[in-house]
C-alpha cells in the first residue's frame, strides 16, 4: 500500500510541474490587452520556466543538467512553484492559487518523509 502511495505522490509531482507551467501560460495570456505582450508572456515565460526546471530540477535532479540538492533545491522549488501559485492568483483568484500551493506543500512534505527528493 505504501508503494502505491509513493507512486501516486511521484505522479502528483509530475502533474504539479505541468500545472505550474499551465498556470504561467494562463497568467501570460491574461496579463495585458496587448496581443504581442500576451504572446510573449504566455509562451516566453513558461519556456524560461521549463528550461530552468530542466537545467536544475528535472526528474528530482536525476535528469537535470546541473542538479540542485538540499536547501538549494528546496529554495528553487519554493520559488518555482510559488511563482506559479502567484501567477495563478494574479490571473484567476485566490482559491485556485491556495489549492495549488497547498497540494504542492503536502506533496513536498511527503516526498521528504518518504525520501523521494
Amino acid at each position: 500500500m505504501l508503494t502505491v502511495a509513493k507512486g501516486a505522490n511521484a505522479a502528483l509531482m509530475f502533474f504539479l510541474e505541468l500545472g505550474a507551467l499551465g498556470s504561467v501560460v494562463y497568467w501570460g495570456f491574461t496579463v495585458s490587452p496587448n496581443w504581442v505582450l500576451k504572446i510573449v508572456a504566455g509562451l516566453g515565460v513558461p519556456v524560461v520556466m521549463a528550461v530552468l526546471w530542466a537545467l536544475f530540477a528535472a526528474g528530482g535532479g536525476a535528469n537535470a543538467t546541473f542538479p540542485l540538492h538540499g536547501i538549494v533545491r528546496a529554495l528553487f522549488e519554493i520559488a518555482w512553484f510559488g511563482g506559479a501559485a502567484l501567477a495563478l492568483y494574479s490571473a484567476a483568484a485566490l482559491t485556485p492559487a491556495l489549492i495549488f500551493a497547498t497540494v504542492y506543500v503536502v506533496n513536498a512534505v511527503l516526498r521528504l518523509i518518504w525520501n523521494q527528493v
